[in-house]
């Protein structure tokens, strides 16, 4: 499949067989399973999985590469290429049990991740590709500087296990920073409880948008002092130091 990556869609593709078959290995596809690819580009991952995969569906936005993949995939009746802004998705249309993967375009990925959790009921796992400076905050440790929004919206809701880095010359063209290749998996019941999942973005928001600024400063107007202190936190704290407990409760 020949074609020019576009700038605008930050297309960087894996061309790498050692990272693609890593990849797969991690992901570890099982008869029986659903596979959602988000962004197949080329099909460097797409074409393995497509052989092991019983369902395997790819979402791609750019209408070039989508109706090449249709047309390279006519004939593989469980696979299924879907035109779509992986942002707007209905994933739940998919299945009940699925498993993610995708290497994402760096300049959405946030945004994505954050969308594929109003989806967590219906995913098993997810696999992603991403820039590793953005996997270092999705895991990382209260204290720590990368610690933030991203940490405690999915830290409240999945488990977060990077895998191992990718070099830039394993895509062509080449990003200019390093990728991370990372595991997401919903947390197992009891978990962390978040009774209201818009209210908790709202206050993370508000936290991190101050994040030197000690809890009480950076929540006035948003949560009442009494309130951080009623959930065994310190209001003196500042919102990095406060671990993912503190956030969602258990």
């Amino acid at each position: 499949m020949k074609h020019r990556p576009r700038k605008r869609f930050a297309q960087h593709f894996l061309t790498s067989p050692e990272i693609v078959e890593q990849i797969v290995s991690a992901i570890a596809p099982r008869e029986g399973e659903i596979i959602v690819e988000i962004g197949p580009g080329q099909a460097a991952i797409t074409a393995p999985l497509a052989a092991l995969a019983t369902k395997l569906h790819a979402i791609e936005f750019d209408r070039d590469l989508a109706a090449a993949l249709t047309a390279q995939y006519a004939d593989q009746a469980q696979v299924t290429i879907h035109e779509a802004d992986a942002l707007k998705f209905d994933y739940s249309t998919l299945g009940e049990k699925l498993r993610i993967v995708g290497n994402l375009p760096y300049n959405i990925s946030t945004p994505l991740l954050f969308h594929l959790l109003e989806y967590k009921n219906c995913i098993v796992d997810a696999h992603f590709m991403l820039q590793k400076e953005v996997v270092e905050r999705m895991g990382a440790a209260p204290g720590n500087k990368n610690f933030g929004r991203l940490t405690v919206m999915l830290g409240c809701q999945m488990e977060v296990v990077p895998l191992f880095d990718v070099p830039p010359g394993a895509f062509s063209p080449p990003p200019r920073v390093m990728s991370s290749v990372v595991r997401m998996r919903p947390l197992p019941a009891p978990g962390f409880v978040v009774v209201d999942t818009e209210l908790l973005a709202t206050i993370v928001r508000a936290a991190f948008s101050r994040r030197r600024k000690t809890l009480r400063n950076a929540l006035m107007g948003v949560v009442d002092v009494s309130h951080i202190e009623a959930a065994d936190l310190d209001p003196g704290d500042r919102p990095e130091q406060i671990p993912i407990a503190g956030w969602g409760g258990k």
